[in-house]
């Protein structure tokens, strides 16, 4: 099927960044939020980010007000009736995604495909929430979505042939390299990297070495462009944490059970970036 106009839900981090990259390509996309004051916070993220391109020299001034025109901000599903595809990047909680799931379906065509940009939960269990099982799959993309190149295309039990291969071409289309990743705790990508991160906690708890140490020594010895730690805050280490807990649930194996360190940060509110202060204390810096 043809994919002209795209939706998205959610104008946060992740949303904001795959309309973008969406409308940039040439959709017109719609993105929606519960509300204005977030819509507009989401919209700001945008223009910032295409602003510095322009003053970097990375793209024209016509080229900005092209991507944005192409994008138009909403807090009512109803302007989603026109969508050909809906990418839903909201909280990471089956519930709310189900509601939303429901509010699009009353507006949009039966052809409409849904994707969830989930980074840990069961995308058959998404699909077996909504009426169009065979139309919905995961679209995982990476932060920051405008830079990072990969995205993780997954297939629920039900998802068809003929939505898997359209997503696949969406991803192409938008400038991304598409791969296969099994409806599995953590797809591809988390699986191999969340027991790394939290493999670094637990030498740290051990005394192996110090935040710095180890930072350093995955840096320039392995040529990583971050350390685990530098990592963790960046990514947040409440996400890392949820998305360790749902994989330990999934396999029941101690490398995704999350140290108790780990815990302890996130119960303090030692969140990293977003917070101030994680491994490292941004206060400072």
């Amino acid at each position: 099927m043809a994919i002209k106009t795209v939706g998205v839900l959610g104008c946060g981090l992740m949303g904001s960044g795959i309309a973008q990259i969406s409308a940039a390509a040439g959709f017109k996309t719609y993105v929606l939020e519960v509300n204005e004051t977030f819509l507009q916070k989401g919209m700001a993220r945008i223009e910032k980010f295409l602003a510095g391109g322009v003053e970097k020299g990375k793209m024209t001034a016509e080229e900005r007000d092209r991507i944005l025109g192409q994008l138009i901000g909403t807090t009512r599903y109803a302007d989603l009736k026109a969508c050909d595809l809906v990418i839903e990047a909201i909280i990471e909680n089956v519930e709310e995604k189900r509601k939303a799931y429901a509010q699009v379906e009353a507006v949009v065509g039966a052809h409409c495909l849904i994707a969830s940009n989930t980074s840990s939960l069961c995308v058959t269990e998404l699909a077996a929430a909504t009426g169009r099982p065979d139309k919905v799959a995961g679209l995982h993309f990476f932060n920051p979505v405008p830079l990072m190149k990969l995205v993780e295309v997954i297939r629920a039990l039900p998802t068809s042939q003929e939505t898997y291969d359209a997503l696949f071409a969406f991803s192409r289309a938008i400038g991304k390299e598409p791969i296969a990743a099994p409806d599995r705790g953590g797809f591809i990508v988390n699986r191999l990297l969340v027991p790394y991160l939290l493999d670094a906690i637990r030498c740290l708890e051990e005394g192996l070495g110090t935040v710095e140490d180890i930072d350093q020594g995955m840096k320039l010895g392995c040529g990583y462009p971050m350390g685990p730690f530098t990592l963790l805050d960046f990514v947040g280490l409440d996400t890392t944490y949820y998305i360790a807990n749902i994989m330990f649930e999934e396999f029941r194996e101690t490398r995704f059970a999350p140290p108790p360190l780990l815990k302890r940060m996130v119960l303090a509110g030692y969140l990293g970036k977003k917070s101030g202060k994680g491994f490292y204390d941004y206060a400072k810096k």
